[in-house]
């Protein structure tokens, strides 16, 4: 798979803090790609470094394939935690300008306002100023503000925050859109169940080191701690004569964990099946990707 961005030995330094520690990453192309951490891991740094706000120390970048320069922040669309806009601005004006900063012309910047406003059915709000807006419907703005000129790579830092369940699916829809059609976005977030809904990969990093990366699916796989899952038929018990050798924790109404690292799944089965059981579900449980985030911040944190 060809990477849209890939990152070298990345070191950046603020007066006493190394915030990045020599961090090397590759981010495919067309995928949505979570970039996680604990609060001051070093994911804002490596942001603004992808985007120019910040020059590294040392290391390299590359934007397919090119050193990172200057004409690539274009082909960028940036959305900070920490959102920036002209509040006394009108918002049809305020989109035009910023169109206007990413290369587009007067007339294309228009009409690309024009057909977001009509998508998202908020052809009314042209003329309120961004201060007249709740918080979310603003986001909504910025979101828009993000990928007006279409670019190739999106960074979105906290997408989410801020809006109503609707709104969030608005933009979650909007987000798998865009990546069909083969655009690459950079996704952070505390969200741990949006990281595991709509991401491929993901990288961890936490006091300024890339500690995770690779497939969600590979990563949960594995972190397994042989855990499973089973349910028997409702209403039954699970059989006394397997507590000693399978003890099961109860998890509702006739279904139980087992953890098998000793035995194998054949040989559990048939010793339940051997007491007259009937099994209606088996299936092993994989961790979340909350759960390894903390379990692997903590590791880290104490090497």
């Amino acid at each position: 798979m060809t990477n849209i961005i890939q990152i070298n030995h990345l070191k950046k330094s603020f007066e006493n803090h190394q915030a990045l520690k020599g961090v090397s990453l590759n981010i495919p192309k067309g995928v949505i790609f979570g970039l996680l951490g604990p609060n001051g891991a070093g994911k804002t740094t490596l942001i603004r470094n992808l985007t120019q706000i910040y020059r590294p120390d040392s290391g390299e970048i590359f934007f397919m394939n090119e050193p990172l320069q200057d004409k690539h922040v274009r082909n960028m669309g940036y959305m900070p935690e920490e959102r920036g806009m002209y509040k006394k601005m009108k918002i049809g004006e305020h989109l035009i300008y910023l169109g206007r900063l990413k290369g587009l012309s007067a007339q294309e910047a228009k009409d690309k306002v024009d057909k977001w406003f009509k998508h998202f059915e908020i052809e009314d709000w042209r003329n309120k100023k961004v201060e007249d807006l709740s918080k979310g419907m603003q986001q909504k703005i910025q979101f828009i503000a993000t990928i007006l000129h279409e670019p190739d790579l999106l960074i979105l830092d906290e997408p989410f925050s801020g809006l109503d369940p609707i709104n969030a699916n608005l933009i979650k829809d909007e987000m798998i859109a865009m990546k069909n059609k083969g655009v690459t976005i950079i996704f952070s977030t505390h969200r741990m169940e949006s990281i595991e809904e709509m991401c491929e990969d993901i990288a961890l990093i936490n006091n300024g080191n890339i500690i995770l990366q690779g497939n969600i699916k590979a990563i949960r796989n594995e972190n397994k701690k042989n855990l499973f899952q089973i349910s028997i038929q409702e209403g039954t018990q699970w059989p006394e004569s397997l507590n000693l050798k399978y003890p099961a924790s109860p998890l509702g109404d006739s279904v139980f964990q087992i953890y098998l690292k000793e035995h194998n799944t054949n040989e559990f089965l048939t010793d339940v099946i051997a007491t007259g059981t009937v099994i209606t579900g088996f299936q092993e449980t994989l961790p979340t990707v909350n759960e390894i985030f903390i379990q692997k911040v903590k590791e880290s944190n104490y090497e």
